[in-house]
């Protein structure tokens, strides 16, 4: 953060001060728009090169949401560039637990025994809060006691989703210039799944005896799945015991520019 304020904040006085001799007269017949925005756009790109060379994580927080006792939880992760990494927990009375990058701000909202969570970054204010390689990198857990409507909200970020603990009726992912692995719940029962990304590359992993039934709309995507797990049956690809699986997931697909992939 600190990096980020010195170097814009530099780079305001620079410029204030050369505006100021330039209205006191002292360069004369010289064009001094004409200077200023090819050496700020130097700054900018010397900017990046640096902040790339030098990535640097943001501050981490460490976050506990407790569950405060709600039976169901719908959850709601908002993030923007880094990555995120989730997995299960099984801490009494704790609904998420863990390291949170750039910080977290938290929205709930109980509703009898439901409890709604949304979590996001806290608004920061571009470009003094922000530096190239700034990453918001997250990895916390998830109760595997409770069980959870699940909804990811990323724009380029590495994610690693892994719900193979928990107990998620519905997943929802939202995701633009991504590399997202996704391990579907193992003993969830009936799990629905909406995956709608940009250009991404999305890995779902189907735990083994989980069935599934898959669809797909896709523009300029590669979608590669698992038929011998998944046999194609007309548009859409099935296991042979859904109807009579215990567990099992109907995956929906939605995917732009990028490639699919389901095993």
């Amino acid at each position: 953060m600190q990096r980020g304020t010195l170097f814009w904040g530099s780079i305001l006085v620079v410029v204030g001060v050369v505006i100021l001799l330039d209205n006191l007269g002292i360069f004369g017949n010289i064009n001094v728009w004409g200077i200023i925005w090819p050496l700020f756009l130097i700054a900018i790109g010397a900017w990046i090169l640096w902040g790339s060379t030098f990535r640097r994580s943001a501050e981490v927080e460490h976050a506990s949401i407790p569950s405060e006792g709600a039976q169901k939880a719908d959850l709601q992760v908002q993030h923007g560039a880094g990555r995120i990494i989730v997995n299960a927990i099984s801490t009494p009375g704790t609904l998420v637990e863990g390291d949170f990058g750039g910080g977290l701000d938290v929205q709930t909202k109980r509703d009898g025994d439901r409890v709604d969570v949304r979590m996001s970054v806290p608004v920061q204010f571009f470009p003094f809060s922000w530096y190239p390689g700034y990453s918001l990198d997250w990895n916390f857990g998830v109760s595997k006691d409770i069980p959870l409507a699940m909804e990811f909200e990323t724009g380029a970020s590495d994610n690693q989703i892994d719900l193979t603990d928990l107990q998620v009726s519905e997943i929802k992912l939202k995701t633009g210039a991504s590399s997202t692995r996704l391990s579907l719940p193992a003993h969830a029962g009936a799990t629905r799944v909406s995956v709608e990304s940009g250009a991404a590359s999305v890995d779902i992993h189907v735990p083994p005896g989980v069935a599934a039934s898959i669809h797909s709309q896709s523009g300029l995507s590669s979608i590669d799945v698992d038929q011998t797990r998944f046999p194609k049956y007309g548009d859409a690809y099935k296991s042979e015991d859904y109807d009579t699986a215990a567990n099992k997931a109907d995956i929906y697909l939605q995917i732009g520019v990028g490639s699919v992939t389901v095993r």
